[in-house]
């Protein structure tokens, strides 16, 4: 049964969005929903996935917010519906309840409000480099959260930040943390003296908790968007980035994380670095760590070496680390894993995060050969159909090919969860490995999906062991709480490492010995 309602000129933000078409998703006898904006892109990913008819699609234009719901009975469309509007009715009084000022323009916004000067740009591409570039040339700095903003867009908008000394972090920019503020999704993290820019989401958000954990804080955690370190933008965010995180007086170690720089910007990058007075720690994942030899940055292979020794620096020199486990312990539990394992050899790892994915590959194909992927590190193991896993592979689910028509995984873990099943009936998957994200914008409760599918997986396995293994990036102070988080993985048989690096290099210890 299918159900559409259109709600003429109503414009609701991405990410709201999603978490509306998670709510539906989430109800007992709803098969597939989707609340989205109705654009010619949507109405065709709605169509195609049998929730929008043709007769409604006509009624709809991009101004329109239309909603699409198919359901096991009418009784549970009516519960979806009813659903639906106490979340719209919610949003709304909060909106009404903060005392926030409701403007319809962005001039309208300037002219109300005395010293503004930083927005977060959520709109459809075609209608965000207009609206960001507004925002800049009324002073603003601006975390674009927008994607499919042209290179040519890109430029023109750094061009002009930059010029004027404005930060325009994005497009894709998903995390932020400004003067202790999170923005789009992040972690709460104490506050501190360690300022931090990345050209990654999930990755800016591994470092801010894990500084967290040993002890450190956050001055400012600054994002630039995927595309900035290439050689088609230059680095221009990065490079002001680097002198906003210099001058700023609560900053006094800076840390950097991105994959690794189009040569020509890594040269701009560690000319940059020598004109800071500020200790620097890069972490530029895969990446030779020789390539900052002869500077004063200091280099780091994963995102946890990286906390560690910004945390040191800005503790004066005491060492720090995490560990759930000692040599010992870490030996002993390798082998009674391998000890359980049946003729079984590979590994699938399922990762709602792209740059824990990246980061746990790297791992991976240093200890025990090349990942199949559908990010892959060498083009030759990409994964020829991503619904195929092949020997040892890793899966980026936030890919687009994932999120198209559907919410990211970080919101809506319904696909990773089905992913998790289907890979454990796999005769041949040995270690599953995955992450958990917490944080504002993510899924209520992030572990409680993993572990109802792995207890799922298990029924299904019969006799047969699977290792799971993840790693949780979050803090007791997110949303949804460390400690509550942890534990539910651990009561589903899930080992919890304290990093995604060493989820991963647990994993290839269990390969290895096999």
């Amino acid at each position: 049964m299918i159900h559409n309602v259109i709600k003429h000129n109503a414009y609701f933000d991405s990410v709201t969005l999603m978490l509306f078409s998670s709510k539906l998703s989430g109800i007992d006898g709803v098969l597939e929903a989707a609340v989205m904006m109705g654009t010619d892109h949507n109405k065709e990913l709605m169509k195609s996935s049998g929730i929008l008819s043709e007769e409604m699609a006509g009624k709809v234009t991009g101004n329109d917010l239309v909603i699409g719901i198919k359901a096991e009975s009418q009784e549970v469309i009516d519960l979806a519906i009813k659903t639906l509007e106490e979340q719209f009715e919610n949003k709304n009084k909060s909106s009404e309840d903060s005392g926030k000022i409701k403007v319809k323009t962005i001039d309208a916004a300037v002219k109300k409000m005395e010293g503004l000067n930083f927005a977060i740009v959520s709109l459809p591409g075609r209608f965000a480099a207009a609206e960001t570039m507004k925002c800049l040339k009324n002073g603003m700095h601006v975390l674009l959260f927008s994607d499919n903003i042209t290179i040519e867009e890109e430029n023109e908008l750094k061009d002009y930040a930059v010029a004027n000394n404005l930060l325009m972090m994005g497009p894709d920019c998903g995390t932020a943390i400004i003067n202790g503020v999170a923005l789009g999704f992040a972690n709460v993290v104490r506050k501190g003296n360690i300022g931090l820019v990345a050209a990654s989401g999930t990755g800016l958000q591994e470092v801010t908790v894990i500084i967290d954990k040993l002890g450190g804080g956050i001055s400012q955690a600054l994002g630039t968007g995927g595309r900035d370190l290439k050689k088609d933008i230059g680095g221009k965010m990065m490079l002001l980035a680097l002198d906003a995180l210099a001058n700023d007086p609560e900053t006094q170690v800076i840390g950097i994380v991105s994959k690794p720089p189009a040569k020509e910007v890594m040269v701009k990058i560690l000319e940059k670095v020598k004109t800071i007075s500020k200790p620097v720690v890069a972490c530029f994942l895969g990446g030779d760590p020789s390539l900052v030899e002869g500077t004063d940055t200091v280099a780091a292979e994963t995102i946890e070496e990286a906390a560690s020794k910004l945390v040191e620096l800005s503790l004066g020199g005491r060492k720090t680390e995490l560990s759930a486990y000692s040599e010992d312990q870490l030996n002993q539990l390798v082998d009674e894993e391998v000890s359980k394992l049946n003729c079984q050899k590979y590994l699938r790892g399922l990762y709602t995060g792209g740059t824990l994915a990246y980061e746990g590959m790297l791992i991976l194909d240093k200890e025990v050969g090349s990942i199949y992927s559908n990010i892959a590190i060498n083009k030759d193991y990409s994964l020829e159909d991503v619904e195929v896993s092949q020997e040892n592979s890793v899966l980026d689910m936030g890919d687009d090919y994932f999120t198209d028509g559907m919410p990211h995984p970080m919101i809506e873990p319904k696909l990773r969860s089905q992913r998790i099943v289907k890979e454990a009936a796999d005769p041949q998957t040995a270690v599953i490995l995955l992450d958990c994200v917490l944080g504002y914008g993510s899924h209520p409760d992030p572990a409680g999906a993993v572990a109802s599918a792995v207890k799922l997986a298990k029924a299904n396995q019969g006799n047969r062991h699977v290792s799971y293994i993840a790693s949780v990036c979050g803090t007791e102070k997110d949303p949804q709480g460390l400690s509550n988080q942890v534990e539910k993985l651990k009561e589903a048989g899930i080992i919890v490492l304290p990093t995604n690096a060493q989820a991963a290099q647990l994993a290839a210890r269990i390969l290895a010995k096999l």
